[in-house]
This record gives C-alpha cells, sequence and structure tokens, in this order.
C-alpha cells in the first residue's frame, strides 16, 4: 500500500500531491492492478488534512480511470501506467543514486539539488522539442 507523504513547501495542493503520487506510484510499478490505496479515514489520520482533500484526489484519479471506488470497502487501482521501460528504471535508479551521493558529497542540500536536477531536466526537455 502506498504511504501518502505531504510538502507544505512544495506550492502544489495537497490533493494535487496526492494525486501526484499515485501517478508516479503506477507508474514505477508500485501499485498494480488491485491494489487498495490507503482510505480516507487512514489518509486524513496520517496527513492530518481535510476528507474533502482526499475525496477530491480519489474522485480525480477515478475520473482518469486509475482507480475505482467501491463504497464501505475502499478505492482500488483500476489501471497502470507501467510501460515497457521499466526494465531500466534499476539501473538508473541506481546511477541516480550515485550522482546524489555525488551532489551531497559536494556540499549541495536537498533544495539545492532538486533545484540543479529540475533546471536541468526542464532545460533538456526544452531542448528536444526544439
Amino acid at each position: 500500500m502506498i504511504e501518502f507523504h505531504l510538502d507544505g513547501r512544495s506550492g502544489v495542493s495537497p490533493y494535487l500531491q496526492l494525486v501526484q503520487q499515485v501517478r508516479h506510484a503506477l507508474r514505477l510499478g508500485l501499485l498494480r492492478e488491485g491494489d487498495q490505496l490507503p482510505t480516507v479515514k487512514e489518509a486524513v489520520a496520517q496527513l492530518a488534512i481535510n476528507a474533502n482533500t482526499v475525496l477530491k484526489a480519489y474522485r480525480e484519479l477515478e475520473h482518469e480511470g486509475l482507480v475505482a471506488a467501491r463504497p464501505g470497502v475502499g478505492t482500488f487501482v483500476t489501471a497502470t501506467l507501467t510501460d515497457t521501460s521499466l526494465a531500466a528504471h534499476g539501473p538508473l535508479r541506481l546511477e541516480l543514486q550515485r550522482w546524489l551521493a555525488k551532489a551531497r558529497r559536494a556540499g549541495l542540500d536537498e533544495e539545492s539539488i532538486e533545484a540543479l536536477f529540475m533546471t536541468t531536466f526542464r532545460t533538456t526537455a526544452q531542448e528536444d522539442i526544439a
């Protein structure tokens, strides 16, 4: 089962953070068809947020066809976002972990690492489009 985390500094609304975390877990194969998401009550207790926030996230995921609510039972994954590239994740993750260790040894804190990664990611994506 997925464990949600919220980042109050991200500027992303809590419901969208939940949606993104489920999408990421589906894309990485951490959630599979038939898996149950935390109940609204569990998510509210864990994150100390309003139940409507969790419901909004689950409704959006349901609208996208990724999950289905079963009244009185819970919300279950109905589709996956994994593709054939899933096999490449292991080696890439290992390489990324090495890079992160190198960045920390160079004295970068988490915010600096994230800023460097996201800036490089966006620049590279824009270059690929051009």
